[in-house]
């Protein structure tokens, strides 16, 4: 909870706006910690320290929120790598290193439920898995005193729906953030128009609704203007850190500028967005009502920090946000010699 002790809902019912930090997956892989491909979270066993520091890091940033690190931490997920035996204390270690920092920092803490990558929905052995893998999840997640779930990254209507079901039936009566990834298409791999998707988990319950992952700012924004004609309540946005276009829609089908070659998932690097462009996301998204906001796959505290200067906030980390009048190549450095090799750095010398 929260330093005012404000919930999720309390502060959305005030009018404020919610910060969320998510990405872990992402940045952990880039730091080492975490294998590209399977995307599991086994980190939180081996090395729990690196998951500590991080959300520590997020907060550090501005993240109101503190997600226990559990996306793809599932039985279906774990059993691929030969871990499934450790998977109630993978989830009970993650939400309590979660619950840790959140209560150090006097943030909220969010467990998550996360798309299954098994779900099936004309194989009633699927959707029954599915079912048990989020039923397990919850009480997880309550047992380890969650303040409320995120269930994220959905693509389809109906597992969103599920992970829903679960929550509301298990979960204690705690709120829902549930947010889907648009690929291409505007539209869910069960063909529901986004909009009238994120209205139908709206009127089954969810606290609020909104798109992560997939789609950066540039394509994920067109998007959320028709979803927030559409929705009724508190809407959330939480873009990938990558260049996609009109023609390129989510970071899945990237290709690289140079050589054309598919960028997905492991060389993205040339594609990642500016500080300005996220911060001009985040600006168009203050602008549009979205209150609940972050940044997903690619996100790294510095992009973080500009989302929370964006909306209004002065995090620890803007204390160390840019001075570039005190740069060599930037700022205005007297003598000759400076002049002289600004002018080598920037080419103004041949």
């Amino acid at each position: 909870m929260t330093t005012a002790g404000k919930g999720l809902v309390e502060r959305l019912q005030d009018g404020e706006n919610v910060i969320c930090a998510e990405g872990y997956m992402w940045e952990l892989e880039r730091r080492g910690f975490l294998r590209s491909g399977a995307f599991t979270p086994e980190v939180v066993i081996d090395h729990p320290e690196r998951v500590r520091n991080l959300h520590e890091e997020f907060v550090h940033a501005g993240s109101d929120v503190v997600e226990a690190f559990t996306y793809y931490g599932h039985r279906a997920k774990m059993r691929m790598i030969g871990r499934e035996d450790e998977l109630e204390t993978l989830n009970l270690a993650a939400l309590k290193i979660a619950r840790d920092v959140a209560d150090r920092t006097g943030t909220l803490m969010a467990g998550n439920l996360s798309n299954t990558t098994t779900y099936d929905p004309g194989n009633p052995e699927s959707i029954e898995e599915v079912k048990s893998i989020f039923k397990e999840q919850v009480e997880w997640a309550v047992k380890g005193r969650a303040d409320y779930f995120i269930a994220e990254t959905f693509d389809s209507c109906s597992e969103a729906s599920l992970a829903l079901e679960a929550i509301r039936k298990y979960g204690k009566g705690l709120p829902a953030v549930i947010t889907m990834a648009a690929y291409v298409p505007d539209r869910t791999t069960d063909d529901v128009p986004f909009p009238q998707a994120l209205r139908r988990l709206e009127e089954e319950g969810a606290a609020v609704v909104g798109l992560n992952c997939a789609r950066g700012p540039a394509t994920m924004l067109p998007l959320l203007r028709q979803i927030r004609q559409t929705c009724k309540g508190p809407i959330a946005a939480l873009p990938v850190t990558f260049r996609t276009t009109p023609q390129q829609k989510c970071f899945q089908c990237l290709t690289d500028p140079v050589t054309g070659a598919k960028s997905y998932p492991t060389e993205l690097a040339p594609l990642q967005c500016t500080r300005a462009e996220i911060r001009q996301f985040a600006t168009e998204a203050r602008e549009l009502g979205v209150q609940y906001i972050g940044l997903c796959c690619g996100s790294a505290t510095y992009y973080l920090r500009e989302v929370a200067i964006a909306y209004g906030r002065d995090p620890p980390a803007a204390k160390f946000k840019p001075e570039l009048s005190m740069s060599i190549v930037t700022g205005g450095g007297r003598g000759e010699r400076v002049k002289k090799t600004r002018a080598f750095m920037v080419g103004d010398i041949q």
